[in-house]
């Protein structure tokens, strides 16, 4: 099993143990339901709740959050949304925790889904696995790249089905699966570039300190994090609407360009058929002070730039090859010249893994025991990505990578960027 200690001294472990899951369910049965648990009920937490409520394979049975307002609203929406159901007017039965440890320990538990704050992927995913749990975890995989190691490990000696939620992959009306199989049937050509459209790296907390809001167990929300005071940018008051803003800050994750570029990233990734490796070189702009630019090249001779473009050509990922340009958003689709995607392909033409719902695939596979659209592994590698840009623009300098080892290449400074020591009381 790897480690953070071990981490650095230990070299990538490229292929997981086959994954097999033997109970026998009825999808029509509610008592043979997959029994599910949730940790983290915020803006997308309740989302994937309502997405997994409406769907008759799963019976949700936990909820966990730390702050007690999210958690009793969760609960509350998962009760009416059976009573409405079963037409009995009530339903009583999910229970909610401030721990997501408890949760684990439900009885018939058997999945949960994780969609805390990066901070908060690793452990829960690690411990989740440990109690033979099947998992659901919210992208970008980690807050640092160790972690996303420790995970692929602790899921391969469980052998507990696993879903990043790179939900691209399979939804969006299927233009990103759409661009990699033309990229992958020599459409452009052979590919040369690939400009991905997202933000700005993570910066340095500097927030200050507020009061606690009663029912908030800040200590718990901080978890591994460095111990600081309350803020409600990093943790909004009760139920809030849109994205809280931790994800601006290094601690907790790692900016716009893991935020949105683990998404991007990882379709620029599997478009190059490299969900299983990742560059050898990272190169920062130019100018310290700017915020784009940044460069991954790969042993391929393909350069992917960060937030870089021509002209007016842009979108969410720029697939630029000798014979044209595709160019991908989650609104559509187009291409430079027009006729490279007129022509469909061929019927014997490479095609991607078959996944038109990301949830749905997850559940699936419990029942199948193959691996999902997203394991750890390809996560992982495209949270490395972000990882890596974060840390090629704080050093701003030109760095090795060895994608098999996955280290910086004879730079101690660096490798020290790719790992983090949880607070005491965290350590698993």
């Amino acid at each position: 099993m790897l480690t953070r200690r071990t981490f650095l001294k230990s070299t990538a472990a490229l292929s997981v143990a086959p994954l097999v899951y033997t109970r026998t369910r009825a999808a029509d049965k509610s008592p043979d339901a997959l029994k599910l648990g949730f940790i983290g009920v915020g803006t997308m937490g309740r989302g994937h709740l309502g997405g997994f409520l409406g769907r008759k394979e799963v019976e949700v049975v936990a909820i966990s959050d730390v702050v007690k307002e999210r958690q009793e609203v969760a609960v509350s929406m998962v009760e009416k949304r059976y009573a409405d159901r079963i037409k009995s007017g009530s339903f009583k039965g999910v229970k909610g925790y401030s721990d997501f440890r408890d949760l684990l320990k439900v009885d018939g538990l058997d999945a949960v889904v994780i969609a805390t704050p990066d901070h908060w992927h690793a452990i829960p995913s690690v411990l989740a696995a440990r109690a033979g749990k099947h998992i659901y975890c919210e992208k970008p995989l980690t807050q640092n790249l160790a972690d996303g190691r420790w995970i692929i490990g602790e899921v391969a000696k469980a052998k507990v089905i696993f879903q990043t939620g790179s939900q691209q992959r399979s939804e969006f009306g299927g233009h990103f699966r759409k661009a990699v199989e033309y990229v992958w049937n020599g459409r452009i050509g052979k590919l040369k570039t690939i400009r991905i459209g997202v933000g700005e790296a993570a910066v340095p907390c500097d927030l200050p300190t507020q009061e606690i809001p009663i029912g908030t167990d800040w200590d718990t929300w901080l978890g591994p994090a460095p111990e600081r005071g309350y803020n409600e940018i990093l943790c909004p008051k009760g139920i809030h609407q849109g994205f809280p803003q931790w994800r601006k800050y290094q601690e907790y994750g790692g900016g716009q360009i893991a935020d949105m570029g683990a998404h991007h990233f990882d379709i620029a990734q599997w478009a190059m058929k490299m969900d299983a490796s990742g560059p050898v070189e990272i190169i920062p702009p130019t100018d310290p002070k700017k915020t784009s630019g940044l460069k991954f090249v790969y042993a391929s001779g393909v350069v992917m730039i960060h937030n870089e473009f021509e002209g007016n050509v842009k979108a969410d990922c720029v697939f630029e090859g000798t014979e044209g340009k595709i160019l991908v958003s989650r609104g559509g689709i187009s291409s430079l010249p027009d006729t490279i995607l007129k022509e469909p392909l061929a019927e014997n033409a490479e095609r991607v893994y078959p996944s038109s719902d990301h949830k749905k695939n997850w559940l699936d596979c419990i029942l199948s025991g193959k691996p999902t659209i997203c394991p750890p592994e390809t996560g992982h590698r495209s949270a490395s990505i972000c990882h890596l840009g974060n840390i090629g623009y704080r050093l701003d300098r030109t760095l090795t990578w060895d994608p098999v080892k996955e280290q910086f290449v004879d730079d101690e400074k660096a490798n020290k960027e790719l790992i983090r020591e949880p607070r005491a009381k965290w350590k698993i």
